[in-house]
């Protein structure tokens, strides 16, 4: 009964019954967490022996920096800002000072002023041009930790109240201030800290240790099994009754190495015919998925996808690894924002003052982003800021000075225009907006009637858009030659086909991917297929511009008949009798097709078509 009583005392889920929680019958009872401490030489041995070790330490350090960041100034100002930047060797250190913190638990960037009582605090307002005469990198084994402050009213409450460095001839005494004191692990508690790496944190290393150590036995185990791959069984009569004489055994290896000779030769086994002889093969099946499940525990130990940490592909159907990716931008973009940019706070402020003298207040700096958008998103993303900006000009809600402000800001921070602010420097006031004001009413009905026509241009309607082609005279030649007895006139590409109402403005024109002219052509050769469609007679091509083209279109709320769109020229709705298209040589030239026409949707458009 006492039993009973002290079990169910416990918070933790037990069952009496099945002996769930009882420590006399439950493995798991008795399994505990405990603090484990690695000392620096097996640290060491790790980064340099290790691969999934140093991997794990330095992915993320190196993918904080390798960006960098977009400095928000003047021209002249950012080139000065960097020119600094790379004469300190900036981020090179950064990244080795980042490494050294993720390996050791902690490292510093120290700010060489100059100045020789380093125990004062660093006073940010007095450096100058140049004042930053060197950056130099600490790791937590160049440096001891003083003290932790116990003032609640310092900035440095909780942390050393200063550090001590090993110099030539004595011990040299920093102020915190003049450090960039970079955090590997952070401690849940630095009561619990047990006076090791007092000031610092835990190295990345202790926390993915037993996940790394396992991917690696389990590699070192599936390598050593291919030793064992194959294993060669005999069966020898009388084999144990006479292993007790000693020139029995002797004999018995000479045998056996004699019949090895004789494989390695002629790759024939001799065995007397008593003897049986078996060949034992492992099996290594499943083991690709044993080792790769010890590899996704490492890299989910160590908070990096698998794909960057192994560098390889994303395996499955349809896997990109497109999210697992974005994630991992998102930790990086934590890591820049809430270890680095507080750590190098002070660092910057000098940067700035040493790059250009002075502290203007507009500077300042957004880090890069680490996922690049292609330019046809960029693309995208500056039409849909100019078609806002289009529709708050119509409205009439602000003055064209508060958009011009704004929007050029919007551009600028978005990097869509370089130079863009010292042009509209240059420009200044002298300038006058054409939004298309009052110099555009009439009163005359006339005129109004054409403005309304006009304003109705853009009203959304059925879209048919299409191609002509221009080589006509080739492709007519050809189809006579294969056996055609008429050839549609008016040969044509279409693009999309829709009932669905559209603004034709939005949709645009595809004049940015046109070749001179505003007319696209399409390679000679490549797959080409003839195929019927009821009672047309097409030939099919392929061209991932048109197919872009078509999809953008949907993209914008277009429905079509047709799920698939397949770029084709149809050449005739009058097959002759007997003919087999598989015995068509299609049309194999050059195709050449003028700008895009657009046109409304035609209930009776078969109606129009002729043939000659």
């Amino acid at each position: 009964m006492g039993d009973v009583i002290k079990l169910r005392a416990n918070d933790s889920l037990r069952s009496v019954v099945a002996g769930l929680g009882d420590p006399f019958r439950d493995k798991m009872a008795t399994a505990s967490y405990g603090f484990q401490y690695i000392d620096d030489y097996q640290l060491a041995a790790i980064y340099k022996s290790n691969w999934l070790g140093k991997k794990i330490v330095n992915i993320p350090a190196m993918d904080a920096v390798r960006k960098g960041r977009d400095w928000q100034a003047e021209q002249d100002q950012i080139e000065l800002i960097e020119a600094e930047e790379n004469r300190l060797g900036y981020w090179q250190k950064l990244l080795e000072v980042k490494v050294k913190a993720r390996l050791w638990g902690g490292a510093a960037l120290f700010i060489g002023t100059g100045e020789q009582d380093l125990m004062q605090p660093l006073n940010v307002e007095r450096v100058g041009k140049g004042g930053i005469k060197y950056l130099t990198v600490l790791s937590r084994r160049d440096v001891t930790s003083g003290p932790i402050e116990q003032d609640v009213l310092s900035e440095f409450f909780g942390k050393p109240s200063y550090y001590e460095v090993t110099g030539t001839a004595s011990m040299v005494r920093i102020h915190p201030s003049r450090l960039a004191v970079f955090i590997g692990e952070p401690h849940g508690d630095n009561l619990l800290n047990f006076g090791i790496n007092q000031g610092w944190g835990d190295s990345i290393i202790e926390s993915v240790y037993t996940a790394t150590k396992n991917a690696d036995a389990t590699a070192a185990n599936i390598a050593s099994l291919v030793f064992e791959a194959n294993v060669d069984v005999f069966r020898i009569p009388d084999f144990m009754a006479n292993l007790s004489d000693p020139a029995y055994s002797q004999r018995l290896l000479d045998r056996f190495m004699l019949a090895a000779t004789a494989k390695g030769i002629n790759r024939a086994l001799l065995l007397d015919k008593e003897e049986e002889y078996e060949r034992k093969q492992v099996s290594f099946a499943t083991l690709p998925e044993v080792m790769q499940t010890f590899l996704q525990i490492a890299a989910g130990a160590a908070d990096i996808p698998v794909t960057r940490l192994l560098g390889q592909s994303p395996a499955g159907m349809s896997a990109t690894g497109e999210s697992d990716m974005n994630n991992y931008y998102d930790r990086v973009s934590s890591i820049q924002t809430l270890e680095m940019k507080p750590a190098i706070y002070r660092l910057d402020e000098c940067l700035i003052r040493s790059a250009l003298g002075n502290r203007p207040p507009e500077v300042f700096y957004k880090w890069s982003p680490l996922k690049q958008m292609t330019e046809k998103e960029l693309a995208e993303i500056g039409k849909m800021h100019a078609d806002t900006a289009n529709i708050l000009v119509t409205t009439g809600l602000f003055t064209s000075e508060e958009l011009r402000t704004v929007v050029s800001n919007q551009l600028v921070e978005d990097g869509f225009y370089p130079g863009l602010d010292q042009a509209m420097d240059e420009t200044g006031e002298d300038w006058e907006a054409d939004l298309g004001g009052d110099e555009d009413k009439t009163d005359d009905p006339d005129q109004q009637e054409m403005q309304r026509q006009q304003a109705a241009d853009a009203a959304p309607r059925t879209l048919y858009i299409h191609r002509d082609v221009v080589n006509v005279d080739d492709i007519k030649k050809w189809a006579k030659a294969q056996g055609f007895d008429t050839v549609q006139d008016g040969l044509h590409v279409t693009i999309i086909h829709t009932r669905t109402a559209l603004d034709w403005i939005k949709v645009g024109n595809d004049i940015e991917w046109a070749d001179s002219g505003n007319t696209i052509k399409i390679l000679a050769g490549g797959p080409r297929l003839m195929e019927q469609f009821g009672d047309a007679v097409v030939l099919q091509f392929a061209s991932s511009r048109l197919t872009w083209r078509h999809e953008d279109i949907k993209r914008m709320g277009a429905e079509t008949d047709y799920p698939e769109y397949q770029p084709h020229i149809t050449i005739t709705w009058k097959k002759p009798e007997g003919m087999d298209l598989s015995k068509v040589d299609p049309y194999r030239g050059e195709i050449i097709l003028g700008p895009e026409l657009f046109e409304e949707v035609k209930d009776d458009w078969k109606a129009g078509i002729t043939e000659a």
